[in-house]
């Protein structure tokens, strides 16, 4: 995004309207202190509990991790601009935006990919599930994430670096995206489109080809268990998992399956929030609500809470 004239843009937001705003400033504050409250808690949980050192609880912190930053790095500034009613955001700031959004919204699919095969062991190999799965080997598949995440990333936001902006600086979004960019550059942006396209599908198809084969597999496996017990109870350590999976490519299908950049983001605009208010809020009550393991962690937590004031 090379300029010398423009060095600031101008973030329109959702609404202009006063008593829109004051409402989403309310849901957007409420639902932010809940997503960081929520993966906080399932952060610490897994932390501090010894029942919790497992290979699955350890990408389910990551996971917390990822929705943490990927939510900061959105929602404060929105916050702020609706707050202030300051819709100015420097040009280094942008670019920064962009960058970290779209580098934790990427290494979230991977991560949701590697705690696909994570579940495929667990049930297809439960008697293999500590050798396989050793902390060494999840340390590693969290790293080769981000690495993923940060090699998809390089070759679009290197050919945005280089976009022109002539007379337009109005973002028509509440945050730094690549398409309403896109659509404001005096710059030829169709290889950036491609680029961008092909990145998009690229980490789509790869991540879901894995989450897809992990329950082709893990389904197969399941209806061969002789009990209706035994598959209830296979079923439900797995359906948290795919809920969430459900709701990420769910999205990011509304997000990046369209014609052009140039198109209106109006659509966007709602996805967006989705995925980055509302989606970090449901993820950690999804996984705890039905994980008797992490309730009964955080009622233990509790517990020692009390005990220790109670003592105090």
């Amino acid at each position: 995004m090379r300029n010398s004239t423009i060095t600031t843009f101008i973030l329109l937001g959702l609404t202009d309207d006063p008593q829109l705003q004051i409402l989403l400033l309310i849901f957007l504050f409420l639902t932010y202190m809940l997503s960081i409250s929520g993966n906080m808690t399932i952060i610490f949980l897994i932390l501090l509990d010894s029942h919790l050192k497992t290979a699955m609880y350890y990408f389910l912190q990551n996971f917390s991790i990822l929705e943490i930053s990927f939510t900061s790095a959105c929602i404060p500034r929105y916050l702020y601009n609706i707050v202030t009613g300051d819709k100015v955001i420097t040009y280094n700031a942008c670019a920064s935006q962009v960058f970290f959004t779209d580098l934790f919204g990427i290494t979230e699919f991977f991560l949701l990919a590697a705690m696909s095969y994570d579940r495929y062991v667990a049930i297809c190999k439960p008697l293999h599930y500590v050798t396989i799965m050793s902390s060494m080997v999840c340390r590693r598949l969290v790293f080769c994430c981000w690495v993923a995440g940060l090699f998809i990333i390089i070759p679009p936001l290197s050919l945005g670096l280089e976009l022109e902006f002539c007379d337009s600086n109005t973002i028509d979004h509440f945050i730094c995206d690549a398409s309403p960019l896109l659509k404001i550059s005096c710059s030829n942006t169709w290889y950036l489109e491609q680029t961008v396209t092909i990145c998009a599908v690229l980490t789509f198809l790869t991540t879901l080809m894995c989450v897809v084969l992990s329950y082709i597999c893990i389904i197969k496996t399941i209806l061969g268990f002789p009990s209706a017990q035994q598959k209830k109870k296979a079923f439900s350590t797995c359906s948290s998992h795919m809920i969430v999976i459900s709701i990420t490519y769910g999205s990011c299908i509304f997000i990046y399956i369209k014609p052009s950049a140039k198109d209106s983001a109006a659509v966007n605009k709602g996805v967006t929030l989705l995925t980055t208010s509302i989606a970090p809020v449901l993820n950690p009550f999804i996984y705890t609500l039905r994980n008797k393991q992490v309730k009964q962690a955080f009622n233990n937590s509790i517990e020692r809470i009390l005990i220790f004031s109670k003592k105090k």
